[in-house]
């Protein structure tokens, strides 16, 4: 029942921008290690110049960041296209698109969503002595931003950073069912990888599995991923009504009873319910 998992890289802090002096290249001495991808650390600094100097031409963004103007040029065209960056047809200036809008937002709410979410974590634990987990979805894939282990001996391994398909779990299987139309085809269309003889591994199947996850407002995984567990999992929604995360109980069948199962999809909802409207969601859905 052991699964090895790795954990997510530690962030990286925010570099500031020097308003009044041009910021050197980087060269292969000042490189950390052989890992670092040029085009994308100058691809950031220069992100992170227009975030200081909004609509600036591609000559002073060339000072400041000591990139010749020919490369500069060929980076904003490439931010650009993908909506990171945009340009004023008048003054030919540039500033942040609205792209780099919508990712400062998500990553606002997800600071949000685990800064709120560790007294719960805490409680839970703490109440079930399982392991308790917060899901988020990436893509096509759910992964765990924050968790506690139960301090049982018998207990289920898995920590931050991993990642499973969104078709098996409870909390991955649970953000797919609330996912956009879009996301669902997707995982329907794709391959659906069989962990256990009990994954839904066929596209009916599954398409039957989100409805019922849909009508009942919560997920009950039973060894879809890992063989012998169990989870229940909450949708935490965030201030739009949206499903931000799903916060999930896993653990051994052998800890299971009737009455334990009735007992932790209650506390499971409880805190899910708690924790959406810390987050600004009221039952009317704003």
């Amino acid at each position: 029942m052991k699964r090895a998992v790795a954990s997510l890289p530690q962030p990286i802090a925010p570099r500031s921008v020097p308003r009044a002096e041009a910021r050197p290249a980087p060269t292969a001495e000042s490189k950390p290690t052989s890992y670092t991808v040029s085009v994308v650390d100058r691809s950031l600094t220069l992100l992170e110049v227009l975030a200081e100097h909004p609509n600036i031409g591609v000559t002073r963004m060339a000072q400041l960041t000591g990139n010749t103007k020919s490369l500069v040029f060929r980076l904003l065209f490439t931010l650009e296209r993908r909506g990171y960056v945009r340009k004023d047809p008048v003054t030919r200036s540039y500033a942040l698109g609205f792209r780099s809008l919508f990712l400062g937002e998500l990553a606002r709410r997800q600071t949000d969503l685990i800064r709120l979410a560790q007294p719960h974590l805490d409680a839970l634990v703490t109440e079930t002595r399982e392991n308790i987990y917060l899901t988020v979805r990436d893509g096509l894939r759910g992964v765990c931003v924050a968790a506690r282990q139960s301090p049982q001996p018998l207990r289920l391994y898995a920590d931050v950073g991993r990642a499973v398909p969104l078709h098996v779990g409870g909390g991955p299987k649970l953000l797919l069912a609330f996912a956009p139309p879009e996301v669902v085809q997707a995982v329907l269309s794709g391959p659906l990888t069989a962990f256990t003889p009990t994954t839904d591994s066929n596209p009916q199947a599954l398409q039957r599995s989100l409805e019922k996850i849909r009508k009942a407002g919560m997920h009950e995984s039973r060894g879809d991923l890992d063989a012998g567990a169990f989870s229940y999992a909450a949708p935490v929604r965030d201030h739009s009504g949206q499903v931000a995360a799903a916060l999930s109980i896993a653990g051994p069948y052998a800890h299971l009873t009737p009455a334990v199962a009735v007992r932790y999809r209650t506390l499971v909802r409880e805190h899910a319910t708690k924790l959406s409207r810390e987050l600004g969601y009221g039952d009317d859905g704003h």
